[in-house]
């Protein structure tokens, strides 16, 4: 009887707020039984990648953290394009994630499975989530689009912004 009770309210929720309202304030892991296994390729000079691996991980990845002085190449290699390479590319599943990508917006690439290759964030944008460098007073939170790219080289295309709206 407690289990219907729950499932009900469960159901009515997730119609109340939209199930993609409820699935995107969770953790990846919520929806998996173990951590997601994800290989990050890093500059050995650059410790904002710590930074970034540790948000995944809190948010559902295990991470394998790979310092390279090949990153470029490395990069190449997976099929990121040029200009949309920066300090780190992960693996993770069947997609790779280049920059600081917001983990809603890798939520989104799981829950939709799109055919891609990956998403990047080029840059390092004022306000980045989870990066620990606070806005300064008076400076504005810097809006930034993250990109899908796909093997075929066809042009990246707009995937999500943030912050969203």
């Amino acid at each position: 009887m407690t289990i219907n009770i729950q499932r009900r309210n469960a159901l009515r929720l997730c119609a109340q707020l939209g199930a993609g309202a409820v699935f995107s304030a969770l953790p990846l892991r919520a929806f998996a039984a173990e951590a997601i296994p994800a290989l990050m390729y890093k500059n050995p000079t650059c410790s904002c990648c710590e930074t970034y691996a540790a948000y995944l991980e809190k948010n559902g990845f295990k991470m394998d953290i790979k310092p390279t002085n090949d990153l470029d190449q490395i990069a190449a290699k997976l099929g990121v394009p040029q200009d949309l390479r920066g300090c780190h590319t992960i693996k993770m599943g069947n997609y790779l994630v280049e920059g600081f990508v917001p983990i809603d917006h890798i939520r989104k690439m799981f829950a939709e499975t799109p055919k891609i290759l990956g998403l990047a964030m080029p840059g390092m944008p004022m306000g980045i989530p989870n990066m620990g460098f606070p806005l300064m007073p008076g400076m504005a939170q810097e809006k930034y689009t993250t990109m899908a790219f796909t093997a075929d080289g066809k042009a990246p295309f707009a995937y999500g912004t943030y912050p969203e709206g």
